[in-house]
């Protein structure tokens, strides 16, 4: 059984960020599924997660420039930490091929996300729909007003 699948506890009713959530459980669960295959099956596997994950976190972090997050946030400081060990580990696993530190990296991404995704990333969500904001185009309908003080926090504040 896979270490994480996409279920409704983890849409949070916003479109694209539902999407790539969604994305990035099928990616995480095609790196374990490869864990049982070849060694190109596991670069590749990881590869494109890493890559999906670098690309989920940046769209992440530009929609709270946009709404107001401060640059320093423990949301953003997430991100980065987890993007640290995953680059770390796929490092090692091309250096060294250690299946056993990719599994323990799909382990705890697999416990780490859903508790991300239901707190941080839906008090992210609820302050994109607070604020009128498509994260498509960057329109904000409710913009706060200036001089506002930036969300610091790790969920949602109203401006």
């Amino acid at each position: 059984m896979a270490a994480l699948t996409w279920s409704e506890t983890l849409a949070l009713q916003q479109p694209r960020m539902d999407s790539t959530h969604h994305e990035f459980v099928e990616l995480l669960a095609a790196v374990e599924q490869a864990l049982d295959g070849s060694i190109p099956a596991v670069d590749e596997a990881l590869a494109r997660f890493v890559d999906h994950t670098e690309t989920h976190f940046a769209d992440e972090e530009r929609w709270m420039a946009s709404l107001g997050f401060a640059a320093q946030n423990c949301h953003a400081y997430q991100h980065a930490h987890v993007l640290q060990v995953l680059r770390e580990v796929n490092s090692l696993w091309r250096n060294e091929g250690d299946l056993n530190l990719v599994r323990q990296l799909v382990g705890e991404l697999a416990k780490w996300f859903p508790a991300h995704a239901q707190s941080m990333d839906a008090a992210l969500a609820q302050t994109m729909a607070e604020q009128g904001f498509d994260p498509d185009t960057g329109r904000l309908e409710r913009p706060c007003a200036a001089g506002a003080a930036p969300i610091t926090g790790c969920g949602s504040a109203r401006c």
